[in-house]
């Protein structure tokens, strides 16, 4: 089984080349937002307790099927051990199956995840953004409030790759992933 765990700030695409990725390969897609929308729903607010519960649980029950692998993607604040933390006691659910994890990091400059935010698909998918002044103000105090982008050789991952997908399409990047690490 593998797992395919994609990285980047809000709105550089991880969703998006994570949906990419999964048509061109056997991976089935769990985005961030698939539990975190669910969560706002039934609480009225976010509560990350709960959405970490949510994603163990998927984990955990995953590993145990018969599918090729997993996208997993989220936000990794590099300066907070507890991202650091939260991260390898999910990728250790596949670790100790065996699984061979990849890590995909996004990035691109505030102004084009700016604009990406206010993407047709982005809104369909995180109802939590579609409120457009809201979202930006998120992205916004996310990137004043956290580092999240790593610094150069802080991810020392055997299959670990950083992107700048500043001007590349979704299908172009999950291309490169599928032919890098030969999904």
């Amino acid at each position: 089984m593998k797992l395919v765990v994609i990285i980047g700030a809000g709105a550089v695409g991880k969703m998006t080349v994570g949906q990419e990725l999964a048509k061109i390969t056997d991976l089935r897609l769990y985005h961030g937002h698939m539990d975190i929308e669910m969560v706002i729903e039934i609480f009225g607010r976010f509560n990350g307790e709960v959405s970490k519960h949510i994603r163990e649980v998927i984990f955990s029950e995953f590993v145990k099927t018969d599918l090729y692998g997993m996208i997993f993607t989220f936000m990794w604040a590099f300066d907070r051990q507890s991202n650091w933390d939260y991260i390898e006691r999910l990728v250790d659910i596949f670790r100790r199956e065996g699984s061979e994890i990849y890590y995909v990091e996004l990035v691109a400059p505030q102004e084009i995840r700016l604009e990406r935010n206010k993407t047709e698909n982005r809104q369909r998918n995180k109802a939590s953004k579609r409120n457009i002044e809201f979202s930006t103000s998120l992205i916004l105090n996310e990137d004043a409030g956290y580092r999240l982008v790593s610094n150069d050789g802080e991810i020392t991952f055997e299959n670990y790759v950083k992107i700048d997908n500043t001007n590349l399409a979704p299908d172009v990047v999950a291309k490169m992933i599928r032919e890098r690490f030969s999904l």
